[in-house]
């Protein structure tokens, strides 16, 4: 990976004698070598992992006699720079040294929404706008003491006494079809029960004169049976006589 800074991001082109031979980017916290050579301190090192020698000339290098050029990187850190964000609109140009202190405060940088569980990365000037319809945003109470639970979206349309009011009336709705049909029920039940009392009384008036009928009978039987034998045994005394 390059150590040092892209040349697209300066406003003008750098110096040949800022850039790094390895990365062939402007000079990033340059570090001088026993040999007078220049690199960044990052390129010089992944180089030194590989080879212990100059990338330029070949000698010999030890880490221990490299030196920073202060004096370099405060030049270079006075070079015009555009801003990060330069694509997404920013037209702001600073010294490189101040570029990062500009980034924290760029409108165009992207940053994330504050709030918790959204994972939306907008535009800082564009960040209270994204605030305002953010469905992670600070939720609060119904003011109305419906007990909702609203966020800032919600706020703006919730209406419980509506909500309440046709839940209201759906509820009565479904009472009042309900009612109908334990009427209708009930009004079946009845006419079911009126019909059976009458079957009843006419089964009870059915068995009463069966058991009239059934009753009679053997008393006309004995009084037959008496008279008949009678007659035998008279008959039969008298012949004895």
């Amino acid at each position: 990976m390059s150590g040092g800074y892209d040349l697209n991001l300066f406003v003008s082109p750098p110096d040949c004698n800022f850039l790094c031979s390895v990365c062939h980017g402007v000079l990033k916290r340059p570090v001088r070598l026993l040999c007078g050579h220049i690199f960044c301190k990052k390129c010089i090192l992944q180089w030194l992992a590989r080879q212990k020698t100059c990338p330029c000339c070949r000698k010999e290098v030890k880490r221990k006699r490299m030196v920073l050029v202060n004096k370099l990187r405060k030049t270079i850190g006075r070079l015009e720079v555009k801003c990060k964000n330069s694509e997404a609109g920013c037209l702001v140009t600073c010294p490189l040294a101040h570029r990062k202190g500009h980034q924290n405060s760029c409108p165009f940088e992207l940053t994330a929404c504050p709030n918790e569980g959204c994972s939306a990365q907008v535009p800082r000037g564009a960040l209270a706008e994204h605030g305002q319809h953010c469905q992670h945003g600070a939720q609060r109470c119904c003011p109305m003491g419906c007990g909702a639970t609203l966020g800032p979206a919600d706020q703006e349309h919730h209406n419980c006494y509506r909500e309440l009011r046709e839940a209201w009336g759906q509820r009565q709705e479904r009472s009042r079809a309900l009612l109908t049909h334990l009427l209708k029920h009930m009004r079946r039940v009845h006419h079911a029960t009126n019909l059976i009392r009458r079957q009843l009384a006419q089964l009870g008036d059915f068995l009463e004169e069966d058991s009239t009928l059934f009753v009679g009978v053997p008393e006309e039987e004995a009084a037959l049976e008496g008279s008949s034998g009678d007659g035998v045994w008279g008959a039969r005394g008298r012949g004895a006589l």
